[in-house]
């Protein structure tokens, strides 16, 4: 099934990833498309999104939704920074994230994000590609995250690790709002080789 977003029924609509689509976003996903050598079509079949969404996305006339970002990130085997650009705000159906730094070693790429999950909220991520994971702090309220098929459970002062290349999932439990502190590690990957 193709999807524009990943939702758990009842989750509230699907919203762009930034205030404001930038045609640059677009660009950058193309230009990473075409040095790997990979189609539109295919990267649309891998990514498990429409043609046109990602068409409507590398031409500029469409603002994706962050899992939509996610899940094309991911077959692109590169990180979510890499074609965000200058603004660090990103929204997810149910999260609101704000990239407060990217750091790079020889072989890892991270993203530390601040992040408001709010009171209620949920939402379901695409995997990342293989080996990447993430590691959460919660400050406040109680939070459910982790992969899909065998979330966690933290509130404030607690730390969650999980391995993110699977579908993984988000939610605010409870009456408070979800601030948190988001660390995702992505190994470095070689380029995807051609597609038959």
């Amino acid at each position: 099934m193709l999807h524009d977003s990943f939702m758990e029924p009842g989750a509230q609509s699907p919203r762009p990833a930034q205030e404001t689509g930038t045609p640059e976003v677009g660009q950058r996903i193309r230009r990473l498309r075409e040095e790997r050598n990979i189609s539109l079509s295919e990267l649309a079949r891998r990514a498990n999104i429409g043609k046109a969404t990602l068409s409507g996305l590398e031409n500029g006339t469409r603002n994706p939704t962050l899992e939509t970002l996610w899940a094309v990130t991911a077959q692109l085997g590169v990180p979510l920074a890499l074609v965000l650009g200058t603004d660090p705000v990103i929204l997810g159906t149910a999260v609101e994230g704000v990239l407060l730094q990217v750091f790079e070693d020889e072989a890892v790429t991270y993203e530390l994000y601040r992040l408001v999950i709010p009171a209620g909220s949920a939402q379901v991520s695409p995997a990342h590609y293989e080996g990447v994971t993430e590691h959460l702090t919660v400050f406040a309220g109680t939070l459910v995250a982790g992969p899909r098929d065998a979330p966690l459970r933290a509130g404030p002062g607690e730390h969650l690790t999980w391995h993110s290349d699977v579908p993984h999932t988000y939610s605010a439990i409870g009456d408070q709002d979800v601030h948190a502190s988001l660390l995702i590690r992505y190994p470095r990957r070689r380029a995807t080789p051609p597609s038959d």
